[in-house]
């Protein structure tokens, strides 16, 4: 009998009903705004996309999310990488399960990418560090609306490397068919004004391709940064689709958590800028 990893936050990050997480995903999506040359362009290789609840960052993750619909039909797998919250753990866990269930369904694991990861040294099973982890299930709804059919390969990341996530990342590059999506917030609890000035120079390292974001600038620093190595080796284009925080959206601007939403764009076939 399949294992599942059941839903851990419905009702609290999101409705913890079917219809009504659709409804409110599919609003997220209508209300996403996006550029004029979106529809022209492939959908990113990679996003960088915010997990707190959806009347909070809801809006931002619509934004990149909005992008990835024009390839529903052809990306076939995501590989979903997150920061611990809850549980600390040396180098990065998988769930040990075969599915993880949302209101929405259930999205199976890919199996053959479990294997190659458990060949890697600083890769293990941790079901206790996925149970109650939101940073990867806030996602998946968004995933399940935008792509028609795909398997996931659920990442928890704790005292691991930027080059090590790059290991693990790179195993599993593939190509169209294959989505890699990191989840990380920016800063914690500032006033609004310097949480605007904080993200901003972030936001414009993280699209500089830097490798030494700290925990202090991104939650999922260390995610990030392993994806910007990859980005670096494979000829990648961040672009920066939406900042924002808690104070613009739903929450108090005396202390606010900050978003961001940023595509990576692969070279075009021929080699040129997919811009």
């Amino acid at each position: 009998m399949a294992s599942v990893r059941p839903a851990a936050i419905a009702g609290m990050f999101y409705p913890g009903s079917g219809a009504a997480l659709a409804r409110d995903v599919d609003a997220l999506l209508a209300g996403a705004q996006s550029d004029a040359a979106a529809a022209t362009r492939r959908a990113p290789k990679a996003i960088i996309a915010p997990h707190a609840g959806f009347i909070y960052s809801g809006p931002i993750a619509a934004r990149i999310y909005a992008l990835i619909a024009p390839a529903r039909a052809c990306i076939r797998r995501v590989v979903l990488l997150g920061p611990t919250h809850r549980v600390a753990i040396h180098g990065m866990a998988l769930p040990g399960v075969d599915a993880f269930a949302t209101p929405l369904g259930t999205v199976t694991v890919d199996t053959g990418a479990v294997d190659a990861l458990m060949q890697l040294s600083f890769v293990g099973v941790s079901a206790e560090a996925h149970r109650l982890e939101h940073a990867l299930e806030v996602q998946l709804p968004f995933l399940q609306t935008v792509i028609d059919d795909f398997t996931l390969v659920p990442l928890a990341v704790g005292r691991a490397s930027a080059q090590q996530v790059a290991d693990a990342i790179d195993l599993l590059w593939g190509g169209d068919e294959t989505l890699i999506v990191v989840s990380s917030d920016l800063s914690h609890y500032l006033p609004y004004a310097e949480a605007q000035a904080t993200d901003r120079a972030t936001a414009q390292a993280i699209i500089g391709l830097r490798t030494d974001i700290t925990h202090h600038q991104a939650c999922g620093a260390t995610p990030v940064s392993g994806l910007n190595l990859l980005a670096r080796r494979h000829g990648l284009t961040p672009r920066l689709i939406d900042l924002r925080n808690s104070g613009d959206t739903a929450g108090d601007p005396s202390r606010v958590v900050g978003y961001a939403a940023i595509a990576y764009d692969a070279p075009a076939p021929d080699g040129t800028s997919a811009h």
